[in-house]
């Protein structure tokens, strides 16, 4: 049944239902505070020419007006919008010039996503997103109800998700909750890549507000006359540790905002479902049936510390871009390396994790030489440019050439060696396991049997090192995990025992 208010009580027989009307009173809020947010500043600019009754007339007349049609819009929608769950497909039609009426087949829904901003959560309310992880374009491929009652969208999550009980086998297999936050953890974000590129935001945002209000150039005045008697090097180390602290800030705030009250639970009939937020939450489900592995990812920060985090490796996962900056597919953030391995392998039911159990075939010295031209590349290029413009325009930056090459290179090599190291590929069980990647180290446990198809690269500089880039293809995660630059016999060997058969025609025929 539906929530308290009557919010999605079905119109009539046939099971078509509302939004919560709340909605109505969501908009209103919403609109109350971009008028409270223009007004005040309307205010101040009406007040300084005419007599205050007169500005707070206008400001408030405004206020009304801009409320009112928020809400009389939003009420138009909340009439105009209904759904249904039938016992093959979910339906919704909305729209009032414009009529839209979009269908999902029951059987392809593959997740049922509740999220709810401060606002939602004090009305009880959520908005609902049923996707069937389809990358159809236009949002085709996702029904959204927003909003409806809290009740009302847990009721939707278990109906579209039960597949009837569970048939896994018994063993190992840890039930109900699988992983809660540790507080701890938070130590890893500081260290994250988010932490300078929010920092490099936060300076990058006062400039520009100082420009918007016209005081860019005094901002710059007043930086200058408090480092006056400042090297130039030490001024530089200063604004740069300051913007990385606001960073650090700030990576802070958003691990709070996105993993507060974090926790992870496999729910009877095999759903696995994730919620976590602290202003904001969020609720991501995914059906164990869907998944075909997982993916250990550890960036270098945070590998740094011995942390890893988890992500699914599923099919029907959300593809759309707002998804993709949701972390919809984590399933544990940042956390100790043992933590990660046994939650990987609490949700593949197994007693220990591929990714740890499976002792990796390392890759040809070959390999190596390969990411040390490349590093070595990467930094003498620019160092060449900067060379040949200081010899035609000034001396300073041959003098910049010569401090990027000094510091650039050792830290490039450094790089390249921890990438050959990182390298490598087993055979664990049922599973397949490829690990690759220095600044962000992934290692992948991907079922054998979801593999349906190989793809062999191999470059002319590849041929004649003996090497060969293998990409398992699979309709889940990414849709392809490659195992990089290994050798030529090997990997083909690797590839025809992880999946017989597949790879064989393709070997006889090169025999």
């Amino acid at each position: 049944m539906s929530g308290s208010g009557g919010g999605s009580a079905p119109e009539s027989g046939d099971g078509w239902r509302r939004l919560a009307p709340r909605t109505v009173l969501v908009a209103a809020l919403v609109m109350a505070g971009i008028a409270a947010g223009a007004g005040v500043p309307a205010f101040i600019g009406l007040a300084g020419g005419r007599p205050v009754w007169q500005a707070l007339v206008w400001v408030l007349s405004g206020a009304v007006l801009l409320i009112a049609g928020g809400s009389a819009l939003d009420y138009v929608r909340w009439r105009r919008t209904r759904y249904r769950i039938g016992a093959e497909r979910a339906e919704l039609h909305t729209g009032l010039l414009l009529v839209k009426r979009r269908s999902l087949a029951r059987e392809r829904i593959r997740s049922v996503d509740l999220t709810a901003n401060v606002l939602l959560r004090v009305l009880g309310l959520v908005k609902v997103r049923i996707r069937t992880g389809e990358n159809t374009g236009g949002g085709e491929s996702t029904l959204e109800l927003d909003p409806v009652t809290r009740e009302e969208g847990e009721r939707l999550r278990r109906e579209l998700l039960n597949r009837g009980p569970a048939t896994a086998e018994p063993g190992p297999h840890r039930e109900g909750e699988l992983a809660v936050l540790d507080p701890a953890w938070i130590r890893y974000a500081p260290v994250s890549f988010v932490a300078p590129a929010l920092g490099g935001a936060a300076a990058g945002g006062l400039m520009q507000v100082s420009e918007w209000f016209g005081a860019q150039g005094e901002l710059i005045d007043w930086v200058r006359d408090r480092f006056r008697d400042t090297p130039v090097v030490w001024t530089i180390a200063v604004l740069v540790a300051g913007a990385c602290a606001a960073g650090v800030v700030g990576a802070l705030g958003l691990w709070v905002e996105m993993w507060w009250n974090y926790r992870l639970e496999r729910e009877p009939g095999g759903t696995l479902r994730v919620r976590r937020g602290l202003f904001t939450t969020r609720s991501v489900s995914i059906e164990e049936r869907r998944l075909r592995g997982v993916e250990l990812v550890e960036p270098l920060g945070v590998r740094t510390l011995g942390a890893a985090r988890v992500d699914a490796v599923a099919t029907g996962l959300a593809t759309d871009e707002e998804s993709s900056h949701a972390d919809h597919k984590t399933l544990l953030p940042a956390a100790p390396r043992a933590t990660a391995e046994d939650v990987a392998a609490y949700v593949l039911r197994e007693a220990v994790s591929p990714t740890s159990a499976a002792r990796l075939t390392p890759h040809p010295p070959a390999a190596r030489t390969r990411r040390l031209r490349w590093a070595v590349g990467a930094v003498l290029v620019p160092v060449l440019v900067l060379v040949v413009l200081g010899s035609l325009v000034t001396d300073v930056l041959l003098y910049v050439a010569g401090a990027c090459a000094v510091v650039l290179l050792p830290v490039a090599v450094l790089l390249a060696l921890d990438a050959y190291r990182g390298l490598g590929h087993a055979i664990s069980g049922d599973y397949l396991v490829a690990r690759s990647g220095t600044v962000r180290r992934t290692t992948v446990a991907l079922q054998r049997g979801g593999v349906i198809g190989w793809t062999a690269k191999q470059s002319y500089f590849q041929r004649r090192a003996g090497l060969i880039t293998l990409t398992a293809t699979t309709a889940a995660g990414a849709g392809a995990y490659s195992v990089c630059d290994a050798g030529e016999s090997e990997a083909l060997e690797f590839g025809d025992a992880a999946v017989r058969g597949l790879l064989a025609p393709f070997l006889e025929q090169g025999e």
